[in-house]
């Protein structure tokens, strides 16, 4: 299992690695067809703002197109970013954005089932998709001069999607042993799963992303096809370029392939608040295991939910503090210092949709019971709430926040990511240039604050992995992910 408790200041860049990704690995067999603009009427493309080497225009069909600069290197990444993922599923469907994911690789009327990463490939290219709890995201990586072949394609399957019934019953047997495989085989991912269903009860975030096992058996082509109908429209999609380009070329160019693409109606979202929680909650979880495993959440605000706009900052840097590098509270104090975890960590991800959780897991050492691992816990929680964070530490997690605004700028992907996960989560993509001076405003007064406020045992969510015996009809432990 993929560690899920991240570093603050690397959790959108984490987020390909937690959320679903999915497809089958194709080879080129042919040489692809040369891409060409659709025959329509001529769409309107308006600048809306420019900044920071960031560059934003927006179509007349409501397609959003945000474009940024990185000349080191003759490359370009394009993601398409759909507002939609398993937070906007009800019960019945879970899953049904996961499974649309591997869908939109089976073909259009123009190109056939898997057509479309053979094009990439043969064009020196990769591509994949992923999957999130509040967005479903496709993109490429290509030498500059081949981006309209990825407009091209995308535009295509954006409004022609072909969902033919043999492959839909194929997709959906993929995605249960996806499961099986990813989930019901792992027992720490299985204990993960039932403790943020324990967490949220009437909060979407309750599904996990790739779906419950019944809903995805009685998942139907009628499902797909309305979830496409609603979803799949340029004014619910953000066109996001970033590399070696001409920003106004690229606008123009995503005016041509995308311009012609007719807005569609989008379904408006309830709410869905989670309701509140009145004491703490606990499950265990019995699976065959080698050790066990403890997850604790407290339920936090994050930037879009939050009443108090510097709490989801102090929360973060709360973090940071506990898990932000060998020096550290917890490696400092619980893996070295007492050596009651074998490991342990502390996540939080400021830029959810909804209200998410502040969340740690760890695994206890040798002859250390999993409830002293929860008490050595809650003590480092407990120091929060009467001491303050020293000057040394809090210049320690801001040390690392500037180091690492630095190196991530070496990836274009994450440039991009960054840019389509704000946007597509209702924050605005100017966020990503504020998010280092957010932090180092934050006080130890703060810190103190929001743990007080916060990390209190009526927001608290515990759920244990208590191992069961070894068999030999066990099922083997499954790894690595799914690439097209």
């Amino acid at each position: 299992m993929k560690r899920l408790l991240k570093t603050r200041y690397a959790s959108l860049l984490v987020a390909v690695a937690a959320v679903s990704l999915a497809g089958c690995a194709t080879q080129p067999t042919a040489t692809p067809p040369a891409a060409k603009a659709p025959a329509t009427e001529a769409a309107t493309l308006t600048a809306v703002s420019s900044a920071n080497g960031v560059h934003e225009y927006r179509l007349d069909n409501g397609m959003k197109i945000i474009i940024k600069e990185d000349h080191r290197a003759p490359v370009v990444v394009s993601q398409i970013w759909y507002k939609v993922g398993s937070s906007y599923e009800h019960g019945g469907i879970t899953g049904v954005s996961h499974v649309l994911e591997h869908m939109m690789f089976k073909g259009t009327e123009k190109h056939g089932p898997n057509e479309f990463s053979r094009i990439i490939a043969a064009n020196g290219g990769r591509e994949n998709a992923f999957t999130g709890q509040d967005y479903t995201a496709y993109f490429q990586q290509l030498e500059k001069s081949r981006l309209a072949i990825s407009f091209e394609l995308e535009a295509d399957r954006m409004q022609n999607l072909r969902l033919d019934p043999a492959e839909v019953k194929k997709e959906v047997q993929v995605v249960m042993e996806e499961r099986r495989m990813r989930t019901e085989d792992k027992p720490q991912s299985l204990t993960y799963e039932q403790f943020k269903a324990a967490a949220f009860v009437t909060s979407p975030y309750h599904n996990p992303i790739i779906g419950w096992m019944d809903d995805l058996e009685n998942l139907t082509l009628d499902d797909l096809q309305q979830w496409y109908q609603h979803w799949y429209a340029p004014n619910n999609a953000t066109l996001v370029v970033a590399g070696d380009v001409d920003p106004r070329q690229v606008a123009e160019l995503a005016k041509k392939y995308f311009g012609p693409v007719k807005p569609r109606p989008v379904p408006a979202l309830k709410p869905r608040r989670e309701i509140e929680q009145r004491g703490i909650r606990r499950i265990t979880v019995k699976a065959p295991a080698q050790l066990p495993t403890l997850f604790m959440g407290y339920k936090a605000p994050v930037i879009k939910t939050a009443k108090v706009d510097w709490e989801p900052y102090a929360i973060d840097m709360l973090a940071g503090v506990l898990d932000g590098g060998e020096s550290a509270r917890f490696t400092r104090n619980l893996i070295r210092g007492q050596q009651i975890a074998a490991s342990v960590g502390a996540g939080y991800d400021l830029h959810s949709r909804l209200g998410d959780m502040l969340v740690i897991s760890g695994t206890p050492s040798k002859d250390v019971s999993i409830e002293e691992l929860e008490t050595a816990i809650r003590a480092e929680i407990d120091r929060f709430k009467t001491e303050l964070v020293s000057a040394e530490e809090l210049a320690r997690v801001k040390a690392q926040v500037v180091a690492a605004k630095v190196y991530e700028k070496d990836s274009i992907f994450y440039q991009a990511m960054q840019i389509g996960t704000l946007e597509t989560v209702g924050l605005n993509w100017r966020l990503m240039d504020e998010y280092v001076d957010r932090l180092k405003a934050v006080t130890p007064e703060q810190i103190r604050e929001v743990a007080n406020k916060y990390l209190i045992e009526d927001r608290l969510t515990v759920a244990v992995l208590e191992p069961q015996a070894m068999t030999s009809t066990t099922p083997a432990a499954h790894g690595g992910q799914h690439a097209h």
